[in-house]
């Protein structure tokens, strides 16, 4: 570890070094500072007076005079910045410490304070200048008409109706002409009466010069206002022309009397004033529209520059803040460095100073010290926690790897963490293909278990057999045991342990059949002998008395005698199944107990090929020769039946073949059987080893291969079931070995031969 004592580096530290440039004039300090807060008032001002927000009327001069000041403003702050900016090259050209840092977060700042300000002003720009085009678009200005058509329209529909009473009630008066022409009060009265169908306000009958003849007036307060007298000729032409609301808030309307020669009908009707009101403000608000689009492009340049300025003026006040800010914080900041470069260099016992004026770089440095002390600390406890438990998983990874037993380590969501040796040979993968896959998706047999419902939890404590199909097909059975991981009373993990126990059950499976074969063995042979020697007896007895239907009696007795023997020899296998003999080692030569019953079936059995493959040179070793020879006898009687079998089901022209071979390899002889018959089953093929597993039916009591494995088994040795390798004339076969240890010095590898059958 690097000396954390009072050393060259914590010295450099803590005293600092020297600024990377002279420490800030304070009167330049304060004349920038207040260069920067009249700018930013100025720029607030100008977006004020221009947005017409203030009393101050955006004339031209005012415009003129505001962007002047901003634009002397704006130079000062060019200045300002200029002095501190030579002050910052002058210490980059010098390579002074901290100068790269400084120039470094000054750019920072302005990158920071120039996008935004850059930003907002083409955005208020081309958002003031887009929304100025809209307002003054085709469609706006269309809008705005539609608008002021509408207003006048209601005008003219007031028009129409005043103009439809109108020639109406002229009618009806010319139609009464004769009648009311010479009395002038029922005139009158007619005249209120037509007026007051129509609700007209007022009605009168004027003559060429404007002047009342005859009048209907609602409202006695009702000024008489004479139509004008281009409208008096319009009526005598025979037109009806309308007087539409200026100041007042009436429509009117005159037509001529055809019965009255020189008499001339002058109606009105009010309008709303409000709705006067709505027309009056639309006309204004059109004629101001209208003034306005005259005047955008002026607005369009005035906002432009106000943006401009504004923008210019916050980005020149963000980069002096960022001088200033540079300033204060890199003096305390290349310190920090200096001590993380200690830091990276292993050295956990620098201490930074100390210092009242840096605020929260204060803290900083009291935090780094800190942090400091305490990653000292923490590395010392690594260091210590880390070797144990490097040691630590040396020893477990030792242990695991010597145990026989399979062990897998799960997570909490049962995904698959540790995987040793044991149980990559057991579930016949490798760890790759195991580790980070669900239990329940790599092993779905053992996974089961885990989901089973909180009812059965205590399951974990308990071991469990699982049976499992190996890629050879084959059924084992493993022991399986789980082992929760918790901390707190939450569960962390789960360890799970399993081992194969396919021929510890076997044993135990193939013992009690033992058992049962030697009392069924016990129990049936005694009366089975008074059966066979009664029947013996009666067939001699009376085989001379009786004369008719000797034949069925014949028959009979021999059925009886017959089937009496096929008994005792299944009890004879129970028997010897029961009670194989403790084999009696000796030196014999294998070659002699294979050869044997290999002749004796070709003898008896011509219709089959047997060949037999020995070695030139004798395989001697220490075996029980009568065991050895009633095993491969077994074999051998086996491998016929299959061969036989298949016979019966093959074409013509199929021949059986059956080989013998005896070989030494590595200090064992091998005995193999390799038939051309109906093969072994692909599921469940170890269990042929078993008692009364058979695969022939009722041919079979399922003794032959479980008593050749307990005779090979008391030779140490090995017994296999696997398919037979391809061949001529063999798609199909099984090739059945034994493997036996052989402890004889004189044995050696030979080479074989194969002996031609007879």
């Amino acid at each position: 570890m690097t000396s954390t004592g009072p050393d060259r580096s914590n010295t450099a530290i803590v005293d600092g070094e020297r600024l990377p440039f002279p420490e800030a004039n304070p009167l330049a300090f304060w004349i920038g500072l207040v260069v920067v807060i009249l700018s930013l008032v100025s720029g607030f001002a100008t977006y004020l007076i221009l947005t017409g927000l203030t009393p101050i009327v955006p004339r031209d001069e005012v415009v003129l005079t505001v962007l002047f000041i901003n634009v002397v403003l704006i130079v000062a702050m060019f200045a300002v910045i200029g002095w501190q900016a030579i002050g910052l090259a002058k210490a980059w050209r010098d390579k002074e410490a901290g100068a790269r840092l400084h120039v470094r977060i000054v750019g920072l700042f302005s990158i920071i304070a120039a996008l935004p300000a850059i930003l907002l002003a083409i955005g208020a720009t081309t958002t003031f200048s887009r929304s100025l085009d809209n307002w003054f678009s085709t469609r706006t200005r269309q809008i705005i008409a539609n608008s002021l058509d509408v207003a006048n329209a209601y005008l003219e529909e007031h028009g129409q109706v005043i103009r439809t009473d109108i020639v109406n009630m002229a009618k009806d008066l010319d139609d009464a002409g004769d009648t009311l022409r010479n009395d002038p009060e029922q005139f009158r009265t007619q005249l209120i009466a037509q007026a007051g169908l129509r609700d007209l306000p007022a009605a009168y009958v004027i003559d060429a010069q404007g002047r009342p003849i005859i009048s209907a007036i609602e409202d006695p307060r009702l000024p008489y206002v004479p139509p004008p007298a281009h409208v008096i000729a319009q009526a005598e032409a025979g037109q009806v022309p309308l007087l539409m609301p200026s100041n007042s808030y009436r429509v009117a309307a005159v037509t001529k009397l055809n019965a009255y020669p020189g008499s001339y009908l002058y109606v009105l009707r009010g309008v709303s004033p409000k709705v006067m009101g709505h027309l009056r403000q639309t006309q204004a608000g059109v004629a101001e529209y209208e003034e306005l689009r005259k005047r955008r492009g002026g607005l369009k340049v005035a906002h432009a520059l106000m943006y401009f300025m504004i923008s210019m003026t916050a980005l020149l006040a963000a980069i002096w803040v960022g001088l200033w800010f540079a300033g204060r914080i890199v003096a305390p900041i290349r310190r920090l460095i200096a001590a993380a470069q200690e830091v990276s260099r292993g050295n956990l016992g620098v201490r930074l100073p100390i210092r009242r004026g840096e605020g929260d770089l204060r803290r900083l440095s009291e935090t780094f010290n800190t942090m400091t002390a305490e990653l000292k600390t923490q590395r010392d406890a690594l260091v210590s926690a880390n070797q144990q438990l490097l040691e630590r998983r040396r020893f477990i990874e030792a242990v695991l790897t010597g145990v026989s037993a399979g062990v897998l380590g799960l997570d909490r969501e049962r995904r698959i963490r540790l995987a040793n040796r044991s149980a990559e040979n057991l579930l016949g993968a490798s760890a790759d293909e195991l580790i980070g896959r669900q239990l329940e998706e790599a092993v779905p047999e053992i996974g089961a278990l885990l989901t089973k419902p909180e009812s059965e939890r205590m399951a974990y404590r308990l071991q469990h057999q699982v049976k499992l199909i190996n890629k050879n097909g084959d059924e084992r059975i493993f022991a399986v045991r789980f082992t929760r991981e918790a901390e707190s009373g939450e569960e962390q993990g789960t360890v799970v342990t399993f081992d194969d126990i396919t021929e510890l059950v076997s044993a135990q499976r193939t013992s009690a059949w033992a058992d049962v074969a030697r009392r069924i063995a016990h129990e049936i042979k005694n009366p089975l002998t008074p059966i066979i020697l009664s029947a013996e007896r009666i067939r001699r007895k009376y085989g001379k008395v009786i004369t008719e239907d000797r034949e069925t009696f014949d028959r009979l007795t021999a059925t009886i005698e017959r089937q009496a023997g096929d008994i005792k020899s299944m009890v004879d296998e129970f028997a010897a199944f029961a009670r194989v003999p403790k084999p009696v080692m000796e030196p014999i030569d294998l070659r002699d107990v294979v050869q044997e019953p290999v002749i004796l079936f070709r003898e008896s059995h011509p219709a089959i090929t047997y060949d037999l493959i020995l070695p030139e040179e004798p395989v001697v070793g220490l075996f029980d020769r009568r065991l050895i020879t009633q095993a491969v006898t077994n074999l051998v009687k086996n491998a016929t039946e299959a061969v036989e079998q298949a016979a019966e089901e093959a074409e013509s022209g199929w021949s059986g073949h059956i080989e013998a071979i005896l070989r030494v390899a590595d200090g064992q002889v091998m005995i193999e059987l390799i038939d051309n018959g109906v093969g072994l089953p692909k599921q469940n093929r170890s269990r042929l080893l078993e008692p009364y597993v058979t695969t022939k039916g009722t041919k079979g009591t399922g003794l032959g291969l479980a008593i050749v494995q307990k005779i090979v088994e008391q030779h140490n040795g090995m017994l296999t079931l696997e398919d037979a390798p391809p061949g001529p004339n063999r798609s199909r076969g099984a090739l059945v070995r034994i493997t036996l240890p052989v402890h004889n010095e004189s044995t050696t590898k030979t080479d074989v031969k194969p002996e031609a059958a007879e």
